[in-house]
């Protein structure tokens, strides 16, 4: 593998994992659960483009998408909105 489509594969791997053990936070302060979930739900369809544009093997489409999917997860991380670890 190239050293692109490799790091992205990556990325993409470990990002399936957060989304599968991803938990949405009763307890956070006063945003809707609606809200997180919408965003969650941003982030899914990132991460599905990553995989559409890997496949494709455009790797840095694919690369910015999952880019952008982590970026979504990690200001809910850091919001302490939901759980997940990397």
């Amino acid at each position: 593998m190239k050293k692109i489509e490799e790091k992205t594969w990556k990325y993409i791997l470990k990002t399936e994992k957060v989304l599968k053990d991803l938990r949405v936070l009763e307890d956070s302060i006063s945003i809707d659960k609606r809200l997180v979930e919408e965003i969650v739900d941003k982030a899914r369809r990132y991460f599905e483009d990553a995989k559409y544009y890997f496949r494709r093997k455009e790797y840095e489409v694919s690369l910015t998408s999952i880019a952008y999917c982590e970026g979504l997860l990690d200001a809910l991380r850091i919001l302490n909105l939901v759980d997940f670890e990397w």
